[in-house]
């Protein structure tokens, strides 16, 4: 027969305390882990990012929202404006060329109610200062000219400052936008990283949060500026594009113009 001690050692003896508490914290630990893992299964929720983000944070979201909202409401006019302009010069153009008499392209031009755009603004204010230079006493054929190149000149660099209109507006918010948005990413970053001076153990889920609040507002610079340079360089090259044909009509209907005085002298 075992003596008593013998079996009193064999029994199972308790856990010390601090094993125990170890154990908590590992189930602990273990349950957040799950929760984290099962959080980022589900993916993040961008709008509450957004509404726990600090306040500067917050503002530069909010600028650069109304930057792109802006943004898109001048890239879909301007596109309508450039089409436009387009679809008159080439309309225009067919029936200048068409052999058409320029007193009747005149007369109809003058007698139109409604405004003038594009080569028949063009057109109408040469036309419209030919004319005049003419019936004056003393003028010659080349003060009739040069008269019909300033009207022409003038016409076109009002019908192309209404094309280049709110495109400087494009080039700002493309080249500004990223900036703005990575000041508020950094403002974030510093905020949180301050956040860190009453946390006894930084790990990557105390930054994490704050640090992906602050991210988002480069994110939507960008989501600014990218529209915006394409659309800058796009309708910046269409209005060029019309302006050559604005300069390159002006110098044709200035040959028709010189012709004309030289016949009638």
């Amino acid at each position: 027969m075992m003596p008593v001690s013998t079996m009193l050692q064999s029994l199972p003896q308790a856990l010390p305390e601090h094993a125990a508490a170890s154990a908590v914290e590992l189930a602990d630990s273990g349950s957040q882990a799950q929760a984290a893992a099962t959080n980022a299964a589900g993916g993040f929720d961008m709008l509450q990012l957004v509404l726990h983000a600090s306040v500067p944070v917050q503002l530069v979201m909010v600028l650069l929202l109304f930057a792109s909202i802006a943004s898109w409401l001048i890239i879909f006019r301007k596109k309508r404006v450039l089409d436009r302009a387009e679809r008159e010069a080439d309309s225009f153009e067919e029936q200048f060329w068409s052999g058409a008499e320029l007193s009747k392209l005149y007369a109809g031009a003058s007698e139109r109610n409604r405004k003038l755009e594009g080569l028949e603004a063009i057109f109408e204010g040469g036309m419209r200062e030919f004319n005049r230079t003419r019936q004056r006493r003393g003028a010659d054929a080349r003060m009739e000219l040069e008269g019909a190149q300033r009207a022409m000149r003038v016409s076109t660099s009002r019908e192309m400052d209404g094309l280049e209109q709110n495109l400087e507006f494009l080039a700002s918010v493309g080249s500004i936008s990223p900036y703005v948005g990575l000041f508020g990413t950094v403002w974030g970053i510093m905020i949180s990283f301050q956040g860190l001076a009453n946390v006894k153990e930084a790990t990557i889920a105390t930054v994490a949060p704050g640090i992906s609040e602050a991210l988002i507002a480069t994110a939507m610079g960008l989501f600014a500026a990218i529209p915006a340079v394409w659309a800058y360089n796009r309708f910046a090259t269409r209005a060029e594009r019309i302006a050559v044909r604005y300069e390159t009509f002006s110098e044709e209907f200035s040959s028709i113009l010189q012709r004309q005085t030289h016949a009638d002298d």
